[in-house]
């Protein structure tokens, strides 16, 4: 497996970081999870191979996990020649069928632009088959009503990202011994709030769920000023890393 970080952000616009958007390469299978503004400029700064995401999965519906989206199917008919024919799967949480229609009566048909797009909706749970022995589940998450993470299987390999969520134990029970696990670092201590997590708070999901990586992502201004890895280390002493937009690694 290969995950590229595309867009480490929030919605506080930054110089270093757009929207969330991550990528992750496996037999055959490229998925976006997440399409935040910026996220498809971005993969055309990093080099990456746009044209051929196989699939898009989001998490929720907040506009910075979303609001490239028909930024993407736009230019997967206008941006490119010759203009995509393969067809495309979006996957997300009850309700993700009717997002993309409410985006469509605001900006246009995405769904008939030369390619099909299919919509899987996942209630918690369930499992998708992507490819021959590849599968993504998803589970809920305290952050909106919709909200869920994703744990995305290839054989033996695997890994877990959390999309927005506030703390939960059992999400770390649900991750335990993932090869990475990819989890949102929104706030420090003095600003936490339920639905996002602080650094401590990362720490302690890690602990539970014992992941051969931890990598950070989805930061607020005010974390980037902490000292995030000294946090991590009081109560997690794996590999750990705050990742950049255009950070990868192969796992």
């Amino acid at each position: 497996m290969r995950l590229t970080t595309v867009g480490t952000g929030t919605a506080a616009p930054s110089p270093t970081r757009v929207n969330a958007g991550h990528l992750v390469e496996t037999h055959g299978v490229r998925i976006l999870f997440d399409c935040g503004s910026g996220v498809a400029h971005r993969m055309a700064a990093l080099a990456v191979d746009w044209p051929t995401i196989t699939h898009v999965a989001i998490t929720h519906f907040h506009a910075d996990h979303v609001s490239d989206l028909p930024t993407l199917f736009f230019a997967w008919r206008w941006g490119t020649l010759p203009p995509r024919s393969a067809p495309l799967e979006l996957l997300g949480p009850p309700g993700t069928d009717a997002l993309l229609a409410r985006l469509e009566d605001a900006l246009g048909p995405v769904r008939d632009l030369g390619f099909h797009v299919g919509v899987r909706e996942l209630t918690p749970g369930t499992a998708a088959e992507l490819a021959d022995g590849v599968h993504l589940e998803a589970r809920p998450v305290p952050h909106t009503a919709e909200s869920i993470a994703y744990s995305l299987h290839d054989g033996e390999r695997r890994i877990v990202y959390t999309g927005d969520t506030g703390y939960d134990p059992a999400l770390g029970d649900w991750a335990r011994g993932t090869d990475v696990l990819l989890a949102e670092c929104s706030l420090p201590e003095s600003m936490a709030i339920p639905t996002h997590l602080t650094p401590l708070q990362c720490a302690r999901l890690a602990a539970i769920a014992d992941p051969g990586h931890l990598v950070l992502t989805h930061f607020y201004p005010p974390v980037e000023r902490e000292d995030v890895p000294a946090v991590i280390a009081r109560e997690f002493g794996g590999p750990v890393t705050l990742a950049h937009d255009g950070w990868t690694t192969d796992f």
